[in-house]
């Protein structure tokens, strides 16, 4: 019987290779490339940091404006769609936090289809990182932490008001709301910047479903035509996001006639959308031609 093939410096046999080990390595080496790129342009940005403090209080105050606006709507009605303030700022503090921790990691991907027209896309391929992690940490906004703050405060000052019944399972489907929002939102991103390689200039198609998508998710499901609710439940399931998981936690009815526990399903939705953006990310590279230039 042959012996097996030994390591010439250990001396240890020596394992064939699986596909899960080189897919292991592909994904550590992106994710230490895209820290390394965060941590210049962290560097970068707090080499000023007056500057990134206004910036920040003014990302803050920019993106408050928004409950501003649902605020004084409440100013002149008791309840919107039968959701009183606090849970509307639930719905408002969650879907903001998710997309908030999405357009700090992942803001950048609207710039594919500038980089894919003036040709410097062909600067990130010749580098020996993953493409997906030089375009998403492609200048990394600091100054985004003013979005995640404002939500997580709303978010907050919700739970205070708001009399739930805190059960184990409603305690456990707020971070994995959370979590699970902030990675579909991200599908989203990576799909809409895929969608940039055939449509060369489609950032603001993306921004309708991501940008937009956040602004739908702030008000009350009861407040749309079912046709929509079906949409972004079956279709582009962004109900995923909060609505669902918020449906259970405030003990509200599913306005579609879905079970409660439809809302659990989050992190499977997520994964599932994550797998389809990735693939649509592979097809777009995949299509590139480059300018000739």
């Amino acid at each position: 019987m042959a012996e097996p093939l030994r390591s010439r410096t250990y001396g240890e046999p020596l394992r064939p290779r699986t596909y899960a080990e080189p897919l292991r390595s592909r994904a550590y080496h992106g994710l230490r490339a895209y820290l390394l790129i965060i941590g210049m342009w962290v560097r970068s940005t707090m080499a000023y940091r007056t500057s990134f403090l206004i910036m920040t209080i003014g990302n803050f105050l920019a993106t408050g404006l928004d409950f501003v606006v649902i605020a004084l709507m409440f100013s002149h009605v008791g309840t919107l769609g039968g959701f009183s303030l606090p849970e509307v700022a639930f719905l408002y503090g969650t879907t903001s936090t998710a997309f908030g921790l999405t357009d700090l990691t992942l803001g950048s991907m609207d710039r594919i289809g500038r980089r894919v027209r003036d040709g410097t896309m062909d600067t990130l391929l010749v580098r020996p990182v993953p493409i997906l992690a030089q375009a998403a940490a492609d200048r990394f906004a600091l100054r985004r932490l003013g979005r995640i703050s404002q939500g997580l405060l709303l978010l907050i000052w919700s739970l205070i008001r708001l009399d739930i019944d805190w059960t184990a399972d409603r305690v456990l489907l707020v971070p994995v709301m959370l979590l699970s929002g902030g990675a579909i939102f991200g599908a989203v991103f990576v799909a809409g910047g895929a969608f940039q390689f055939w449509a060369n200039d489609a950032s603001q198609v993306q921004n309708s479903f991501t940008y937009g998508g956040n602004t739908l998710l702030q008000y009350p499901p009861t407040v749309f035509a079912k046709d929509l609710l079906r949409g972004v439940t079956f279709v582009i399931p962004l109900a995923f996001v909060n609505w669902l998981p918020a449906l259970h936690i405030l003990g509200r009815e599913n306005p579609l006639g879905l079970p409660s526990w439809i809302g659990f399903a989050a992190p499977l939705v997520a994964l599932g959308c994550c797998a389809l953006a990735g693939l649509a990310w592979r097809a777009g590279l995949r299509s590139y031609r480059s300018t000739g230039s």
